[in-house]
């Protein structure tokens, strides 16, 4: 049978996931989607603590956390679009000049390497060309 032990755990882990995704990347869309999975944590926390004691109450807060989370999915889809249309990246280390005034902003110990390649690679032909060669005769259509 499965306990509340097992739902919490579980719960906690899901919400430790998403907390090491969201201090370790800097990508906006996984930082989303690690807030999302933190939000999923809790919401099962409460369903089993509201199943342990019998009533509804975990299962109310669980259907507003959800319908939080749809709300700021929306939003958090309109602010990548537009960011991504301003500055051609996601990387939240580029969008630390947004601040408020008076205020300096953050500054990354170690910025991120940016990679710009010497040479084009150049892929290895595989196979013929059609048409080229001894026997270069019209396929049969029988």
């Amino acid at each position: 049978m499965i306990s509340l032990s097992h739902f919490l755990v579980v719960g906690a882990v899901l919400f430790g996931l998403g907390l090491v995704g969201f201090l370790t990347r800097r990508n906006l869309i996984t930082l989303f989607l690690c807030a999302e999975l933190m939000l999923q944590g809790v919401v099962l926390n409460f369903l089993a603590f509201g199943r342990m004691h019998g009533s509804l109450n975990g299962q109310v807060f669980g259907l507003f956390i959800i319908t939080v989370a749809a709300c700021e999915a929306g939003l958090a889809l309109a602010l990548f679009l537009m960011l991504y249309r301003r500055g051609r990246s996601l990387d939240s280390g580029l969008w630390q000049t947004i601040h408020e005034q008076g205020i300096p902003p953050v500054v990354d110990v170690e910025p991120l390497p940016i990679y710009i390649p010497d040479v084009h690679p150049i892929l290895p032909v595989a196979g013929r060309k059609p048409g080229v060669g001894p026997k270069a005769e019209e396929p049969s259509r029988a």
